[in-house]
């Protein structure tokens, strides 16, 4: 069979041990791969490139379009992107895919039965990175959620769960408050889970299921969440299955696939022969099933598992009566390598299907017929705190014909009118105006009409949004108390 081309990255601090750890145990297994080495990281920032990648190792990646990535240092101080960040938008990776698993008793942990899986969505929610300062008292960040990312993710999450035989997909969300936003992930999830009858469905809100997940993880089996629950939850998991140093990670895209450990550069243990080359080996193992290698996965995986088994360890999970060999670097790499073709006797061997494709085609979203109106306006303005009848009034007296003013609020809660004086305000108002007919449609010349009232009567106006309806339906959520 023929090699696949993969783009390698060593990285930063103790990346590069770790990448020729992993690589090593890769070619004793017989991986086929043919390695197009570029640098990223830590260099590449303090040459000049703020994004930490030059324009020819991209052109690596669009050839390749797999990833191998060991952990990068990025430099203190403003002015450098996140090069995890900018490779997952560039390359479309909309999926995050982590294991989660105890190896008790070889690894400390308090959830011996605990193997699951979190599947994050990877390029949108808060994560869009679009904020704002808005007032002198008020910052923003947008949080955006598309029924195409929410299709995408969530059906990712379905399909690996069906090649993986897993059999329950659980949807974390905050629906009782972000009920627009965190609904549509929701509503998508019951959507598309209606098509998988052979796979279990749940859902909870993420503070409670977040709880339930750190006290009894073997309640789960996969997990799929926007992408702030994701990055958050996805630690904790790796974290109290015995060790973040362990877990691997997959970013999945229609087209490209980047594949690295959870854990980060750590300078300080770096050129020490000390690092435990796991996460990223576990990484590499995703990325062989990716590649259609599902055999040397297997291999790779389950001798692995063995090295665990024999108590060889790096000093990270060293345990006294446990452990009968304590090695760095380089040792516990040729230690893996020696048992390829050896299989676990206290763990369950690893097998991996020869999988179709891990990618789900961006072709789930298709334009809406929906009949959209816009019913009203919100007006945001600055103006000083606690003085709320002041603005109330004022607002009443510019408001154009054709317009009413429905209530006025500050951060988010209703003030006025019949607001409670206790309530604390800051320099940031949101000021909702309706047509005056119930219900009707208002013009954007009337939303025009209304900045220009505004700004005579001297209101330092920040931003609008538009209040729509969808076939009929709000698509904008009431103020508290309105």
């Amino acid at each position: 069979m023929s090699n696949t081309p993969i783009t390698v990255a060593k990285g930063d601090g103790i990346g590069p041990e770790i990448m020729d750890a992993t690589l090593h145990i890769l070619k004793e297994a017989g991986a086929r791969l043919d390695i197009e080495e570029i640098e990223i990281g830590e260099k590449v920032y303090l040459a000049g490139n703020s994004a930490g990648i030059a324009q020819s190792s991209i052109q690596s990646l669009l050839r390749t379009k797999v990833f191998l990535k060991a952990p990068i240092t990025t430099p203190q101080g403003g002015g450098f992107k996140s090069l995890n960040v900018t490779t997952r938008k560039m390359l479309g990776l909309y999926a995050n895919v982590r294991p989660c698993v105890a190896y008790d008793p070889y690894v400390r942990t308090k959830h011996p039965g605990m193997n699951l899986v979190i599947v994050r969505e990877n390029e949108e929610d808060l994560y869009a990175g679009i904020e704002h300062q808005q007032t002198p008292d008020v910052t923003q960040c947008l949080k955006l959620i598309t029924r195409s990312g929410c299709q995408r993710i969530v059906k990712y999450a379905f399909e690996y769960a069906r090649r993986n035989n897993r059999k329950k997909v659980t949807c974390f969300t905050k629906d009782n408050i972000m009920k627009i936003t965190d609904g549509l992930f929701h509503k998508v999830f019951d959507e598309i889970g209606a098509l998988y009858e052979d796979i279990e469905k749940e859902h909870w809100i993420v503070d409670i299921g977040a709880a339930k997940m750190a006290d009894t993880p073997e309640a789960f089996d996969v997990i799929v969440m926007p992408n702030l629950y994701g990055d958050i939850l996805s630690d904790v998991a790796a974290q109290i299955a015995g060790s973040v140093g362990l877990a691997g990670s997959a970013n999945i895209g229609a087209k490209y696939a980047m594949f690295e450990a959870i854990h980060g550069s750590a300078p300080r243990r770096a050129n020490q022969n000390l690092a435990n080359p796991s996460g990223l080996l576990l990484g590499a193992v995703m990325m062989l099933v990716h590649i259609n290698q599902p055999d040397i996965a297997a291999a790779v995986h389950n001798a692995w598992l063995k090295t665990l088994e024999d108590g060889v360890h790096t000093y990270d999970i060293f345990k006294e009566g446990i452990s009968k060999e304590k090695v760095g670097t380089k040792e516990f790499a040729q230690a893996v390598a020696s048992r390829v073709g050896q299989l676990p006797e206290k763990f369950k061997p690893v097998t991996y299907n020869t999988a179709p494709s891990q990618t789900v085609e961006d072709t789930i979203y298709a334009a809406s017929t929906v009949k959209k109106e816009t019913i009203g306006v919100d007006m945001f303005v600055q103006y000083p705190p606690g003085l709320t009848e002041e603005l109330g009034k004022k607002l009443e007296a510019l408001t154009p014909e054709g317009l009413k003013l429905v209530m006025v609020s500050n951060r988010g809660v209703k003030v006025y009118p019949g607001g409670l004086k206790d309530t604390i305000t800051t320099d940031h108002w949101r000021c909702r105006f309706h047509s005056t007919t119930d219900g009707a449609p208002i013009t954007h010349q009337q939303i025009i009409g209304l900045l220009s009232s505004a700004e005579a009567a001297g209101l330092d106006f920040i931003k609008t949004e538009n209040l729509c309806t969808f076939d009929g339906k709000p698509g904008f959520s009431l103020g508290q108390g309105q």
